[in-house]
């Protein structure tokens, strides 16, 4: 009875087998998509086109994989949409291989990767203790003092509850000390509410973010130079106690953040003076912090090109070509790391390929559901030709009508499947550009549906998650409890234990 095309229609259909736990009749089911409606286009609710038939072939790989006992692989199957990467559908072309559902022992599907260090390495971005290196069969990666370094990050703040950047009390996690013992308080205060009875109890001692991040086996976080300062020491103790390196980034006018443009005004990208205030902040990003050996790479942005209080998704190729510049001088300022930049997905991908040929890594801020990012890897490989990273991506421990012990295993499911994309396609296997993922985000931020002092439950948007919402303030792989002890107390959820073995193997 649905108004959709019969396409969409068809994958739902495989949604409910495939939920059902029919997995043979589900793979079936998406099959008929790849041979019937390849091109089929269904709409996002910020009214983005979805394209069915690389989620469909995405979606018959993910449940191949995780249930090697149907015996059954997905071989030479391909759809490419030329022309997608704007969101005028009345130019697409779709191109589809269909491929063939063949017989395969659960030994074949097991994946087995390329032996790297047999290749030649013919192209090397960096100079100094981080590398991103290009081998001769096109695949990239990232090196940490000649060592593989797969990006096992996250975004990380600790956000007291109560506080807003809408209001302006957002404090600075790097600084905040509540209980006045000298020590930032996330960082080496937060203890884990074991019982979750919002009580410290004896056998709770403060063990700190730092810690629990390093037993989970994160190597690298992300944040911002500015608005909050960011503070050089904390930062050079979390490598050389923990081990963990930072992603630091400049918003390059996101949100008007560095452009000198007041909101209503928008940053503009051909406007000089905005490019002037801009560019000055990248070049005092990069002068503070390009001695210390914590940095591993610089990131440009955040998904700026959705045009949030800027015109980067009206004049997106004013909007490159400043990403190309700002890359520019990072590269003239610090020839000895990589640039990489936050993107919203891969919209205007075909754009960037054009004009960000200083660009090094193609990151992006994607969402697209628990088997991970379809044709992502692909489309950057074949579009751009650069490495890749996932920027942000998460999902929250909320399901409206669902108990709590249900929803955090299906964040958990949602983790282990964008991972487990994420890696499939790390030098060596798949497409081999993968660099690795920044998970969003460590802690619950209680600000996001603009009531800071309540943990909302409502959804902000539809999207491919549990219930079908994104539940912005539950994204956390700690929670904070009631709040009434932020923000020290931890909920530790069974994402956090996921990564936890994932990470650590």
């Amino acid at each position: 009875m649905a108004a959709e095309a019969q396409g969409i229609k068809q994958f739902y259909i495989g949604f409910i087998l495939e939920q059902a736990g029919f997995f043979e009749q589900a793979v079936k089911c998406y099959y008929s998509i790849l041979v019937h409606f390849p091109g089929v286009v269904g709409w996002t609710y910020w009214q983005t086109p979805w394209y069915i038939g690389p989620v469909a072939v995405n979606k018959i790989n993910y449940i191949l994989r995780h249930h090697p006992e149907l015996g059954m692989k997905l071989e030479g199957a391909e759809i490419k949409i030329a022309n997608s990467f704007d969101e005028d559908v009345r130019n697409d072309v779709t191109i589809c291989n269909p491929g063939r559902l063949i017989k395969a022992s659960p030994k074949e599907l097991i994946p087995r990767g390329l032996n790297l260090k047999r290749m030649k390495v013919v192209q090397r971005r960096g100079a100094g203790h981080v590398q991103l290196v290009q081998y001769e069969n096109g695949h990239w990666q990232l090196l940490v003092d000649g060592e593989p370094f797969p990006v096992r990050a996250l975004t990380y703040a600790a956000t007291k509850v109560g506080q807003s950047p809408d209001e302006g009390t957002l404090g600075n996690w790097m600084e905040e000390d509540l209980n006045l013992n000298g020590k930032a308080d996330g960082p080496y205060d937060a203890w884990v509410d074991k019982n979750a009875n919002n009580i410290r109890d004896a056998d709770e001692p403060a063990v700190g973010d730092f810690e629990l991040m390093r037993q989970m086996g994160v190597n690298s976080i992300r944040v911002y130079h500015y608005p909050q300062k960011a503070n050089k020491e904390l930062l050079a103790a979390l490598y050389q106690t923990y081990g963990i390196m930072t992603i630091m980034g400049d918003f390059l006018g996101a949100y008007t953040v560095g452009s000198g443009a007041t909101w209503y005004e928008g940053t503009d990208y051909t406007n000089p003076e905005h490019q002037k205030n801009m560019l000055a902040g990248v070049e005092a990003m990069v002068n503070q912090f390009k001695d210390e050996p914590c940095i591993l790479f610089w990131l440009l942005g955040n998904e700026n090109n959705y045009g949030v209080a800027n015109n980067a998704k009206t004049n997106p190729r004013a909007y490159y070509k400043f990403v190309n510049q700002a890359a520019k001088l990072v590269h003239k300022l610090d020839p000895t790391r990589p640039v990489a930049l936050c993107n919203g997905d891969a919209l205007f991908l075909d754009i960037f390929a054009q004009e960000c040929p200083e660009v090094d890594i193609f990151g992006a801020n994607a969402y697209r559901g628990k088997e991970g990012f379809a044709n992502f890897w692909l489309d950057v490989k074949e579009k751009a030709g650069k490495a890749a990273l996932i920027t942000e991506y998460g999902c929250g421990a909320y399901c409206e009508g669902k108990v709590s012990s249900y929803a955090e295993e299906a964040q958990a499911e949602y983790h282990r499947g964008n991972w487990d994309d994420i890696a499939y396609n790390m030098a060596g296997f798949g497409q081999g550009n993968s660099l690795g993922g920044i998970i969003f985000e460590w802690l619950d931020e209680w600000w996001k549906a603009y009531e800071p002092a309540r943990h909302d439950w409502k959804g902000q948007f539809y999207g491919p998650f549990p219930d079908g919402f994104m539940h912005e303030e539950w994204l956390g792989l700690c929670g904070q409890g009631d709040g009434s002890k932020s923000p020290f107390l931890r909920k530790l959820r069974k994402s956090y234990y996921a990564y936890q073995q994932m990470w650590n193997k």
